[in-house]
C-alpha cells in the first residue's frame, strides 16, 4: 500500500476573509436555514455546527441566518447576518451577498443589555430579491414580521429584544468593517 499524504481537515468558517477579494460581496457562512426550526451555531473551539435549541412547533426561522467570517458582534459573538434568498441554504454554505441594510438591535436579559445588530444581506445568485437594493424597498410589513420573530425568539431565552432602527447598506458595510477590526 503506498504512503497517502495527509490531507487538512475542513477549513475554519470563522477564518475566511469576510469580503470577496474580486467583487466585494458579503460572505456569510450560514448557520441555521430558513424554515428549519433547529437553530444551529458554529462553535469556534470544536470547528463544528452545533444544535443550540428547537423552537416550538409553529415557530421557524423566516430568513436564512449565519454570521460574516472574522468579523465580531456588539455580543461577543461574529457579526450576525439575515440573509434572502430563493431557497434556503444549509448550515456550513458559504454564500456570496451584497449588504442592503443593517437591523440595530438591543436586548436585555436578566442582568445584561447588549446590542445585537443584524446586517441585512441579499445572496447575489437569487432572483426573488434582485430588485432589493436598500433594506427599505422591504417594506413596512417586513419590519413588523421580523421583529415580531425576534421579539418571541428572545422571549424563549427569557429575553425581550426591540429593533432601534433599520439603516440602509452603507450602514450594514460600515457594521461589517467595524466588526473585523474588533476580530483582528
Amino acid at each position: 500500500m503506498a504512503h497517502q499524504k495527509k490531507r487538512p481537515g475542513l477549513a475554519d468558517p470563522s477564518r475566511l476573509a469576510p469580503f470577496e477579494k474580486d467583487n466585494g460581496e458579503l460572505v456569510v457562512i450560514i448557520e441555521t436555514p430558513k424554515g428549519s426550526r433547529n437553530k444551529y451555531a458554529y462553535d469556534l473551539e470544536e470547528r463544528i455546527f452545533e444544535l443550540k435549541k428547537v423552537l416550538p412547533a409553529g415557530m421557524a426561522f423566516p430568513y436564512d441566518f449565519g454570521f460574516a467570517p472574522c468579523t465580531e458582534g456588539g455580543d461577543g459573538d461574529p457579526l450576525d447576518v439575515l440573509v434572502l434568498m430563493d431557497e434556503p441554504a444549509f448550515p456550513g454554505c458559504k454564500l456570496k451577498c451584497r449588504v442592503v441594510g443593517l437591523i440595530e438591535g438591543e436586548q436585555v436579559g436578566k442582568t445584561v443589555k447588549e446590542r445585537n445588530d443584524r446586517v441585512v444581506a441579499i445572496e447575489s445568485a437569487n432572483h426573488s430579491y434582485a430588485r432589493v437594493k436598500h433594506i427599505d424597498d422591504l417594506g413596512k410589513q417586513f419590519e413588523r414580521e421580523l421583529e415580531e420573530f425576534f421579539v418571541n425568539y428572545h422571549r424563549l431565552s427569557g429575553m425581550s429584544y426591540k429593533i432601534l432602527a433599520l439603516k440602509g447598506p452603507k450602514a450594514g458595510l460600515r457594521a461589517v468593517k467595524n466588526a473585523r477590526t474588533k476580530a483582528r
